[in-house]
């Protein structure tokens, strides 16, 4: 198997929303389930997954609720305790394994933190990638000279989360904005046109648009989430109480990353931070062989530990 290997699409008909997902490696292999950010689709795992799928894991990357070809969520929900909902869905629907795994990137790893601090997560292992768990940074800031050092760059770096406030603009704009975050996000220079080529497909229409939008206003604006996702989404900033591994780009444009530099002293034992020094905000893509690579390290790691 070779990092071109195409991926299998999926359709999962889950109870309360339909999931589009590309696959990688044998059906039978240990599942991994990845979840993509933002601006980005399943086909950002693309050069990654072949790489954890030659190693005999089962990669599966869902498009999210409002990616296509996955459609916007019926119910219009868009908190982190959905995307929680979503994914243990899809776990389920893929057979609910005991020792499945579950990698997020940017939203994804909001999601992957927030099950990571959920009691009753079904999940044996957590890997987050560029944006590490709210609860742990917020724990480990350090000294207030350091805080106020990076606080003036992380508010600049996360103008667009305060534009996508603005009714209706971000919408119309997100074709123009999307390339400008891709160019401010990775590491200079690195070529972006395939990816961003899928991602900007997978936001083809503006309730697409909307919906991806829509993740950005659920989680600043005072509003809670539909009934059912409740339970979950009151984990969405705990610390992790599991270990997890947390993967940080150090030339990441939407997150610094001295954020991750001193996660290891609050996650649970166990738990480990490495900061990839030529990759940018989006790690699977522009160094796919040393994530892929982090990834089995830590995995083997756990099984020894068992």
């Amino acid at each position: 198997m070779t990092p071109e290997t195409p991926a299998q699409p999926l359709t999962l008909a889950l109870p309360h929303l339909d999931v589009a997902a590309l696959s990688w490696g044998p059906p039978d292999g240990r599942l991994v389930l990845c979840l993509h950010g933002f601006p980005d689709s399943a086909w950002g795992w693309r050069a990654m997954a072949p790489l954890l799928a030659e190693q005999g894991l089962r990669v599966v990357a869902p498009f999210s609720r409002g990616y296509a070809p996955t459609g916007p969520a019926p119910d219009g929900d868009y908190h982190i305790g959905a995307l929680m909902y979503d994914a243990l869905a899809v776990y389920r629907e893929l057979g609910a394994p005991s020792d499945a795994v579950l990698i997020g990137h940017d939203w994804g790893a909001f999601t992957t933190s927030a099950l990571a601090a959920y009691p009753d997560s079904p999940f044996a292992e957590h890997i987050t990638m560029a944006v590490p768990p709210v609860g742990a940074i917020n724990r480990s800031r350090g000294a207030l000279t350091r805080q106020l050092r990076m606080a003036p760059r992380q508010l600049r770096n996360s103008w667009y989360i305060l534009f996508f406030q603005l009714p209706g603009l971000p919408e119309r704009l997100l074709p123009r904005i999307i390339p400008r975050l891709w160019r401010d996000w990775g590491p200079p220079g690195y070529p972006t046109d395939a990816e961003l080529d899928a991602a900007l497909a997978a936001l083809p229409s503006a309730a697409h648009r909307r919906a991806a939008v829509g993740y950005y206003r659920a989680m600043v604006r005072p509003s809670r989430p539909t009934a059912r996702y409740a339970d979950l989404h009151s984990y969405r900033f705990a610390v992790p109480r599991v270990p997890i591994l947390h993967l940080q780009g150090a030339q990441d444009g939407a997150m610094i990353a001295d954020y991750a530099a001193t996660l290891g002293d609050v996650l649970p034992a166990g738990s480990q931070v490495h900061t990839l020094p030529t990759a940018g905000h989006f790690l699977q893509i522009e160094e796919p062989q040393a994530a892929a690579e982090a990834v089995l390290r830590y995995l083997g790691d756990r099984s020894d530990a068992r």
